[in-house]
């Protein structure tokens, strides 16, 4: 166990199953942790019965995590931040947090996708409206329910500050979660953004059952996706063949605790868009993101047909089986 005088007290913005995970595995360890979620009749609940029973049943909170629906109480000083909202969120949480701030607070989030307003990348925003901070990105490989329940786990921490980082991994990283520190914030935030995409596109498939020779054909070109459009926008290469990139991909594209690949599964079963996201009862990053990455791609002049096809399939521009006949109908060409 970390002494908990090692690390000042860190406020995890946001209580759905990632956020609740997070404080579940810091507050183990004896770490002060701060719960914050808007909603003040869920912050009650979950204060009655010491646990997130909506998201994550079945984890008892440690005496250390504390729970609050007040912004201003959940960053009092001092403190690190981690947000852990939906991108959707992202920009809004930002903007309440401007006015109350601390100018020396370090900012660290786990929302895995673009700027639904702007479409840029969640550190452009967090620069544009808080200004200078130390920042930081942790993305991966990493299943909430897994993490809560003390499976081990590796992730990747990306930063803009070297301090910020090393604190970092030194509040994060134990038996249960291997932490591995970057200096690619863009090419980490490319890979939690895009993977998403392709999961539904795999779900898709599968939901048809085109098999696995096709699932791994659309994994593999998938990657190829996110690493021409990481690089397009500054991302390192070694990025995409690490955690942030192919280990997160490879998770999220077949395992069925991930939302997207099951949205995608519903889909490819025969669901609508709305009947499919109405199964999923939570937020589907990859929908949100589809049309964003799409957009962006279009704007970098970057090749990304499985990420086109998708966004088509959402806005009902093409059918389920029109999508996967013009996927497999383009034109060969060198890998």
């Amino acid at each position: 166990m970390k002494n908990p005088g090692d690390q000042p007290p860190i406020a995890i913005l946001g209580a759905g199953s990632w956020g609740t995970a997070l404080a579940l595995y810091l507050a183990r360890q004896g770490q002060s942790v701060r719960l914050w979620n808007q909603n003040k009749a869920r912050i009650t609940t979950m204060q009655t019965e010491r646990a997130n029973n909506h998201y994550l049943p079945g984890h008892v909170f440690p005496p250390s995590l504390q729970l609050t629906d007040d912004l201003q109480t959940a960053i009092a000083q001092p403190c690190d931040i981690l947000l852990a909202v939906p991108s959707a969120g992202f920009r809004y949480l930002l903007q309440a947090l401007k006015p109350i701030i601390a100018p020396a607070a370090r900012i660290v989030w786990v929302t895995k996708g673009l700027d639904a307003e702007t479409g840029d990348l969640l550190h452009v925003t967090a620069e544009t409206i808080l200004g200078k901070h130390a920042y930081a990105i942790l993305s991966g490989p990493s299943f909430a329910s897994e993490v809560a329940a003390g499976l081990p786990t590796a992730v990747v921490i990306a930063s803009n500050d070297k301090v910020f980082s090393q604190d970092l991994l030194k509040r994060f990283n134990g038996p249960l979660l291997r932490v591995y520190v970057s200096a690619d914030m863009k090419g980490v935030e490319v890979g939690g953004a895009v993977k998403n995409v392709i999961a539904i596109a795999t779900g898709i498939a599968d939901g048809m059952r085109l098999g696995a020779n096709a699932r791994s054909a659309l994994i593999t070109r998938g990657l190829a996706e996110i690493t021409r459009l990481g690089m397009a926008l500054g991302g390192h290469f070694e990025t995409f063949t690490g955690l942030a990139g192919v280990g997160d991909l490879v998770l999220t594209c077949t395992d069925d605790q991930s939302r997207n690949r099951r949205f995608g599964l519903a889909l490819g079963g025969g669901k609508t868009v709305a009947e499919a996201e109405q199964t999923i009862g939570q937020v589907i990053e990859g929908k949100t993101n589809a049309q964003i990455v799409a957009a962006l791609a279009k704007k970098l002049n970057v090749e990304m047909p499985i990420t086109e096809t998708v966004n088509a399939v959402l806005q009902s521009h093409l059918t389920i089986k029109e999508a996967m006949q013009n996927l497999l109908a383009r034109a060969t060409k060198q890998e």
